[in-house]
Protein backbone atom coordinates (compact mmCIF):
# COMPACT_ATOMS: atom_id res chain seq x y z
CA UNK A 1 0.00 0.00 0.00
CA UNK A 2 1.18 3.33 -1.19
CA UNK A 3 1.15 6.55 0.75
CA UNK A 4 -1.29 7.93 -1.70
CA UNK A 5 -3.30 5.32 -0.94
CA UNK A 6 -3.47 6.15 2.89
CA UNK A 7 -6.56 8.46 4.44
CA UNK A 8 -4.16 9.65 7.58
CA UNK A 9 -0.60 9.59 8.02
CA UNK A 10 1.28 6.51 9.62
CA UNK A 11 3.46 6.55 12.37
CA UNK A 12 6.23 4.27 14.13
CA UNK A 13 4.39 3.01 16.92
CA UNK A 14 5.50 -0.62 18.70
CA UNK A 15 3.06 -2.20 21.17
CA UNK A 16 1.63 -5.57 21.37
CA UNK A 17 -1.71 -7.04 20.12
CA UNK A 18 -3.75 -9.43 20.30
CA UNK A 19 -5.89 -10.02 17.24
CA UNK A 20 -9.01 -12.27 17.45
CA UNK A 21 -10.30 -13.86 13.55
CA UNK A 22 -13.81 -13.28 14.30
CA UNK A 23 -14.99 -15.87 11.78
CA UNK A 24 -12.42 -18.76 13.72
CA UNK A 25 -12.09 -17.33 16.94
CA UNK A 26 -8.40 -18.27 16.28
CA UNK A 27 -6.08 -15.41 18.31
CA UNK A 28 -2.91 -14.51 17.47
CA UNK A 29 -0.58 -12.25 19.22
CA UNK A 30 1.65 -9.81 17.30
CA UNK A 31 3.47 -6.28 17.34
CA UNK A 32 2.62 -3.16 15.74
CA UNK A 33 5.33 -1.38 13.48
CA UNK A 34 2.90 1.21 12.48
CA UNK A 35 -0.05 3.35 13.60
CA UNK A 36 -2.87 5.36 11.52
CA UNK A 37 -6.17 7.09 12.99
CA UNK A 38 -7.65 4.63 10.41
CA UNK A 39 -5.40 1.66 10.96
CA UNK A 40 -2.59 -0.20 11.60
CA UNK A 41 0.66 -2.57 10.38
CA UNK A 42 1.26 -5.95 12.39
CA UNK A 43 4.76 -7.32 12.12
CA UNK A 44 3.71 -11.02 12.20
CA UNK A 45 5.24 -14.44 10.76
CA UNK A 46 1.80 -15.50 9.51
CA UNK A 47 -0.76 -13.10 8.78
CA UNK A 48 -4.63 -13.88 7.51
CA UNK A 49 -5.80 -13.62 4.57
CA UNK A 50 -7.15 -10.15 2.78
CA UNK A 51 -10.65 -9.61 3.93
CA UNK A 52 -10.69 -11.20 7.35
CA UNK A 53 -13.06 -9.76 9.97
CA UNK A 54 -10.85 -8.99 13.09
CA UNK A 55 -11.11 -7.48 16.78
CA UNK A 56 -7.38 -5.77 17.83
CA UNK A 57 -6.57 -5.20 21.11
CA UNK A 58 -3.28 -3.15 21.20
CA UNK A 59 -1.77 -2.62 24.76
CA UNK A 60 1.25 0.24 25.14
CA UNK A 61 2.06 2.11 28.51
CA UNK A 62 -0.56 0.39 30.15
CA UNK A 63 -3.28 1.47 28.30
CA UNK A 64 -5.80 -0.52 26.20
CA UNK A 65 -7.14 0.48 22.46
CA UNK A 66 -9.71 -2.02 21.29
CA UNK A 67 -11.10 -1.95 17.52
CA UNK A 68 -13.34 -4.48 15.01
CA UNK A 69 -11.39 -3.97 11.67
CA UNK A 70 -10.38 -6.20 8.42
CA UNK A 71 -7.30 -7.19 6.85
CA UNK A 72 -6.58 -5.04 3.82
CA UNK A 73 -3.29 -6.24 2.84
CA UNK A 74 -0.59 -9.12 3.90
CA UNK A 75 2.39 -9.79 3.19
CA UNK A 76 3.51 -13.56 3.57
CA UNK A 77 6.27 -14.47 6.32
CA UNK A 78 6.27 -10.40 7.53
CA UNK A 79 2.96 -9.10 8.75
CA UNK A 80 -0.52 -7.42 7.58
CA UNK A 81 -2.12 -4.14 6.92
CA UNK A 82 -5.58 -3.82 9.06
CA UNK A 83 -8.43 -0.87 8.82
CA UNK A 84 -10.04 -0.56 11.57
CA UNK A 85 -14.27 0.01 11.37
CA UNK A 86 -15.34 0.07 14.35
CA UNK A 87 -13.76 2.30 17.35
CA UNK A 88 -16.03 2.91 20.03
CA UNK A 89 -15.80 6.66 21.67
CA UNK A 90 -13.29 5.68 24.64
CA UNK A 91 -10.98 3.50 22.78
CA UNK A 92 -11.07 6.50 19.82
CA UNK A 93 -9.80 9.13 22.91
CA UNK A 94 -6.65 6.33 23.85
CA UNK A 95 -6.01 6.28 19.87
CA UNK A 96 -6.37 10.07 19.70
CA UNK A 97 -3.67 10.27 22.33
CA UNK A 98 -0.88 8.64 21.29
CA UNK A 99 -1.20 9.94 17.92
CA UNK A 100 -1.31 13.11 19.36
CA UNK A 101 1.89 12.09 21.28
CA UNK A 102 3.23 10.33 18.11
CA UNK A 103 2.56 13.56 15.86
CA UNK A 104 4.41 15.69 18.44
CA UNK A 105 7.89 13.68 18.65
Amino acid sequence: MTTEQRRSPRYPFFASVEITDLKTGVRLVARTSELSQHGCYFDMMNPLQDGTIVKVRITNEKQTFEAGGRVVYFQSNKGMGVTFDEVGPDHQLTLDKWLSKLGNS
